[in-house]
């Protein structure tokens, strides 16, 4: 185990307008024959995740709803990780309270901006899927939230500002993601990112694990900022966030999963190549 692969979803390993993830398919089928773990670490939930981890092949841990949770398959490591739970057949470690937490916090405290505003949780599959584009049955998933909840801002700018300020003050830890505002814990995807990393190094017994991380957003900033190599990738709707880190950082010239598949082979073309190779040299001789 040499290589980590962390990606964020929406945006950057799927196209932000059509969710597709074709461009990027060859490179992930690469991924997975040299044994280089793709971890997704995303705003998106545990239900979600089951079904695009099916459809992308993966079978790696991943990081669901912004860094609250990481579930990791239980045939990843030869054991369980302190202070994580068994839940099927995952380990689980999470981040930060319970989603029912938030929603009460918001009930509770945010009267001068019910109008400004309406949380995922009063918002129909139907509306939902209008919304994002999604499916009605990736809509239905997207709602099965455990750890926080995303807020669709009707609001101005101004009033936004006000009411993430308010919220912070309350002790809610406030991220801005592609479409929507996440409302939940002080958790992160960088915090996620160095937790998962530290369980493959002790597992592996390798300190020299490298880590990647691709994203778009401004809720991937903490994952950008955390790991060896990061890419960001280039946006149809917003500009690259700023990143305080100067070095091993890498902005794409195409956008989404074309973004994604490019950087990577950039990146890893020469351990993509090389496995490949032999991997040809084993079937000739072996044919």
């Amino acid at each position: 185990m040499e290589t980590l692969i962390f990606s964020d979803l929406d945006g950057t390993l799927l196209d932000h307008f059509t969710y597709q993830s074709t461009a990027a398919s060859k490179t992930l089928e690469q991924l997975i024959s040299a044994n280089i773990p793709v971890i997704l670490n995303t705003s998106k939930t545990f239900a979600e995740l089951g079904v695009i981890n099916s459809e992308l092949n993966l079978n790696a841990p991943f990081i669901v709803e912004n860094g609250a949770a990481t579930y990791i398959p239980m045939h990843t490591l030869k054991t369980q990780p302190r202070d994580t739970v068994a839940v099927g057949d995952y380990w689980v470690k999470s981040f930060c309270l319970p989603r029912l937490y938030w929603l009460k916090l918001l009930s509770e405290h945010t009267d001068e901006f019910t109008k400004c505003y309406r949380g995922f949780s009063t918002i129909s599959v139907s509306t939902l899927s209008k919304i994002t584009g999604l499916s009605l049955d990736d809509a239905k998933r997207a709602k099965q939230r455990q750890y926080g909840e995303p807020i669709l801002w009707l609001g101005d700018e101004p009033a936004k500002t006000k009411f993430i300020d308010h919220l912070i003050d309350l002790g809610a830890n406030v991220v801005k993601g592609g479409r929507f505002i996440h409302v939940g814990g002080h958790c992160d995807k960088g915090q996620a990112l160095i937790w998962l990393t530290e369980q493959y190094r002790e597992n592996f017994n390798n300190p020299s694990i490298m880590t990647i991380a691709l994203g778009d957003g401004e809720n991937d900033v903490s994952m950008l900022e955390a790991a060896d190599v990061a890419v960001q990738i280039r946006s149809p709707v917003h500009d690259f966030p700023t990143l305080y880190r100067q070095f091993k950082v890498t902005q794409t010239k195409l956008f989404g999963p074309e973004g994604w598949t490019e950087a990577i082979q950039d990146i890893l073309a020469n351990k993509l190549l090389s496995h490949s190779t032999n991997k040809i040299n084993s079937e000739v001789n072996h044919g």
